[in-house]
């Protein structure tokens, strides 16, 4: 009250008499009071903001579409290959032994029976010697076996010795000559083995590696020289895994050489069972036919398109593929309800700038051609249509270039004059 407020002022002097009165301040409002309103406001607008507001609505999207159709493939798959010989011998030799002597070199051309290196084989006729001795022995012990057989049968004529007794000379002679047949038999091993320590050529080829150099001691059957022998020709090249299955032994493949651009038939003559274990690809042979490129040659191979590649296939825009970590899938278009919906397709490969479709799609759908990471199954869009300006605005447009165009040649003309003055 005014009364409290007189009461709580300090004591200030009375104005003299007649002096002007001033005139009333007006009173504050205390600071309590205005931080409990802004604090009253402030919890208000807390709680008022706290409420879950209303999800909004989904836009509704212009999707650009295409009608899923076949056509026929624009590029043929082909394949780096190089030319071998049908027949790759690794030949070594049949003992063990020491090289002594190496009788060819890489790149060289040898025939049938040429030598192509050399083991010491001092110790193999060492061991035919041995076995010659043991059947000049075992020929002297069937001669006298023989000798005593014959002796003692006139002896039993005579009624000297029993009948028992010719049946002991008569095993006697058996046993030396069963002992002169195992003799030979060793004689004539012992000279297989020292003729095995000359490593021969078993057909006319040509030399591609030595993998055994002179000073080298070899088991036996360790690999020494390599020859790729005459006579046919393959192609061999690396197929990829997804595409193995398009590749089938007897179809028909082109071959092309890399320098000078001869050309081969050739059909497939053998698809590995198996991956590389390093570059997990499959190795295909194809057998050339006529006169064959040179040896190692490089060749490209394009094999002959499958009869559901030259029927036609289904071939999509890379923009209309969404990958995730199940796979790949393309949205669907549904007239019906003007919402998209994910469908999961398999791929077969590229064929130019486009993805060839194996499964999935059936010609007459339509697709979402771009923008496919940005939908939602269900979600509800619009198919969009190009602005396209009318033929009169194109006349329009037309008749505005043709008046511009004359209104610069106009000026042309009248700063030409200018400039001669």
């Amino acid at each position: 009250s005014d009364l409290d407020d007189l009461m709580t002022r300090p004591n200030r002097p009375l104005a003299p008499a007649g002096a002007p009165v001033a005139a009333p301040v007006p009173r504050r409002r205390s600071t309590g009071a205005v931080g409990a309103a802004l604090l009253a406001g402030l919890c208000a607008t807390l709680l008022a903001g706290c409420g879950k507001a209303p999800p909004a609505a989904e836009p509704v999207r212009a999707v650009k579409l295409i009608t899923v159709a076949t056509s026929a493939l624009q590029t043929t798959p082909e394949y780096v290959g190089e030319v071998r010989a049908r027949v790759d011998s690794r030949l070594g030799f049949r003992v063990a032994g020491k090289i002594t002597r190496r009788a060819v070199d890489v790149g060289q051309r040898v025939a049938a029976g040429q030598l192509l290196a050399q083991l010491d084989a001092r110790d193999y006729q060492l061991a035919a010697d041995a076995a010659r001795a043991q059947l000049s022995a075992a020929t002297t012990q069937r001669d006298l076996a023989a000798a005593d057989l014959k002796r003692f049968q006139g002896l039993r004529e005579q009624g000297f010795v029993s009948a028992a007794e010719i049946e002991r000379r008569s095993a006697q002679l058996q046993a030396a000559q069963a002992t002169l047949e195992q003799a030979r038999a060793q004689l004539n091993a012992q000279g297989n083995q020292t003729g095995y320590t000359q490593l021969l050529a078993d057909a006319p080829g040509v030399v591609t590696a030595v993998e055994a150099e002179v000073g080298q001691v070899v088991a036996a059957g360790t690999p020494v020289v390599r020859i790729a022998q005459d006579g046919a020709r393959d192609a061999v090249f690396a197929v990829p895994e997804d595409r193995v299955a398009a590749v089938r032994v007897g179809q028909p493949v082109g071959v092309r050489a890399w320098a000078g651009g001869s050309q081969w038939p050739g059909t497939v003559r053998e698809v590995a069972a198996s991956a590389d274990p390093v570059t997990r690809t499959f190795a295909v042979k194809v057998a050339l036919a006529g006169d064959p490129p040179p040896l190692g040659a490089t060749v490209y191979v394009a094999p002959a398109a499958d009869e559901r590649a030259a029927a036609g296939v289904i071939k999509l825009p890379t923009s209309a593929l969404r990958h995730d970590g199940n796979g790949s899938a393309v949205w669907l278009y549904d007239a019906a309800s003007g919402s998209v919906r994910l469908q999961p397709v398999q791929l077969a490969g590229p064929d130019g700038n486009e993805v060839v479709v194996a499964s999935g799609l059936t010609p007459g759908m339509q697709v979402v051609a771009t923008g496919v990471h940005v939908l939602t199954p269900g979600q509800k869009v619009s198919v969009y249509v190009p602005n396209v300006a009318p033929a009169g605005a194109e006349v329009g447009s037309q008749a505005m270039k043709t008046i511009a165009n004359g209104a610069g040649g106009g000026a042309a003309a009248s700063a030409a004059p200018a400039a001669s003055r």
